[in-house]
């Protein structure tokens, strides 16, 4: 949101009696008054229609054009043009335009990286208020259409009032001579994703951890499956929430198979068998989620070997058992190793889960499915992780922390599908997608239908670490994920 300084007293976008340590947050960044009145009726921000949009339009010209001498004839941009940049305008119960704002994509691909520019108000009227609040919807709908990096640059004067609605500076520039200030509103979006599905896994673990093979032992302490004593055996379990089971009771039968063989392919197992412990407070949902399980063997060719079945509060997990010579864990990646993604991006988004849960597995084929789950015992990678609910971010910095290391991923190399923006890609359950490390070069076996590719590197500094087209890299997790440490 570029802002300038004005020419005309009336035109100061903060009061000149307040401090730059102290500003006050009843004056709008515009104000466009020292002493400004809020609008009698309130107001309203929402996208503009073609009507509202011209007066946006007119009263930026008026503004950054005659009045401030900013630019010569007209104050229109590439942006203006781009048919993905929407202008948020507010609006008095009658329909005036009281200001605006403008947010757009960065790059021609939107990868989740826009900008906020064009931020202005009518001055002329009551609008005590509304400069702060564009900032704030200019955030808002940031976020909601899955932006992970939103900028903006201020006059450096008005970078003290930024910083109190919760931005952060980066550093300094010049806008037509004037001092410019260029800021980040921090989201947290995959933070906070594995915060609340995985952080909690250390703490809660940590009585378990005393015998030498407990959590899978050394080397695979906290993996995907964990390697059985004396034997190749390897074990998996996963539990489906007890909502999904009831609300869709034939999917959580099939995913209770998918996440299961997932991690045992992700261990680089041959599956053998099945077992699985059902519950349900009727007979009627008992038969679905089992439907839905006896298919997803069916169509693995994996046996549901047996176990315990009963009416009660819905529940379901399942065990998994499978063999491997020389399982690979999920901590073995190394400083320097790169991170390679390799996701089935076919199917799309499971009714009712929108951005959450990516169907990939329903409508493949037995042989299918069987190709993509000997991808990494194929492969043989140094470390491996099945994408698991944290996503790909989170599930990067799983790995990256049982391996001792950071992980910085790429954005523009990781494979996606075109019905799924970046953010929502990499957060949800993608259905099957493996994270592998391995040296630079390293060959990998037939990936079947899914799509592979190099898309990060494993790094000295803990945490995860998105890098964008411009070379500039964000935080995304800051420090570990599980708390479980090194493997």
């Amino acid at each position: 949101m570029t802002t300038t300084e004005p020419r005309r007293t009336q035109r100061s976008w903060l009061d000149e009696s307040a401090t730059p340590s102290a500003p006050s947050l009843d004056y709008c960044v515009l104000s466009g008054h020292p002493c400004p009145a809020e609008a009698e009726d309130g107001f309203l921000i929402r996208p503009a229609d073609a009507a509202q949009l011209a007066a946006y339009r007119a009263l930026r010209r008026e503004n950054f054009v005659i009045e401030q001498g900013l630019f010569s004839g007209s104050d229109a941009d590439d942006i203006d043009d781009d048919p993905r940049t929407t202008v948020l305008v507010a609006l008095t119960p009658d329909g005036t335009v009281l200001g605006g704002v403008r947010v757009a994509p960065v790059t021609a691909e939107d990868l989740g990286w826009w900008t906020g520019s064009r931020l202005v108000v009518d001055c002329g009227l009551r609008t005590r208020g509304v400069g702060n609040a564009l900032v704030r919807a200019a955030c808002a709908y940031a976020e909601s259409n899955n932006v992970l990096r939103f900028e903006a640059t201020v006059q450096a004067r008005y970078a003290v009032m930024f910083t109190h609605l919760g931005w952060i500076r980066l550093g300094e520039t010049e806008i037509s001579g004037t001092p410019h200030v260029r800021m980040h509103w921090p989201i947290d979006r995959i933070e906070r994703l594995a915060q609340t599905t995985k952080s909690m896994l250390g703490p809660l673990l940590k009585d378990l951890g005393n015998q030498p093979m407990a959590l899978g032992g050394m080397g695979f302490r906290g993996d995907d499956g964990a390697p059985v004593p004396g034997s190749d055996l390897v074990a998996a379990c996963d539990a489906i929430i007890p909502s999904m089971v009831e609300r869709d009771p034939e999917w959580a039968g099939w995913c209770s198979a998918l996440v299961n063989l997932n991690d045992l392919a992700a261990m680089g197992a041959e599956p053998v068998g099945l077992l699985d412990a059902v519950a349900a407070p009727t007979r009627s949902l008992l038969t679905r989620i089992l439907r839905g399980l006896a298919r997803a063997g069916q169509t693995w060719g994996v046996p549901i070997l047996g176990g315990h079945t009963q009416i009660g509060p819905a529940a379901l997990s399942v065990t998994a058992l499978g063999r491997a010579a020389s399982p690979v864990p999920g901590g073995g990646g190394r400083v320097g190793d790169e991170l390679r993604l390799t996701a089935d991006l076919g199917g799309g988004w499971r009714p009712g889960y929108q951005g959450h849960q990516w169907d990939s597995s329903s409508h493949r084929t037995g042989a299918e499915l069987r190709t993509l789950g000997r991808f990494v015992a194929d492969t043989a990678p140094a470390a491996a992780k099945d994408v698991s609910m944290a996503g790909i971010a989170g599930t990067a910095g799983m790995l990256a922390e049982a391996s001792g290391v950071g992980i910085e991923l790429d954005v523009a190399r990781i494979p996606r599908p075109t019905k799924a923006a970046l953010a929502q890609w990499i957060t949800c359950f993608p259905g099957f997608a493996m994270l592998t490390a391995d040296r630079p070069g390293a060959a990998i076996a037939d990936a079947g239908p899914a799509t592979s590719a190099v898309c990060g590197v494993l790094t000295s500094t803990p945490g995860v670490r998105l890098r964008w087209p411009d070379g500039t890299t964000t935080t995304a997790v800051p420090g570990t994920v599980t708390g479980l440490g090194h493997s």
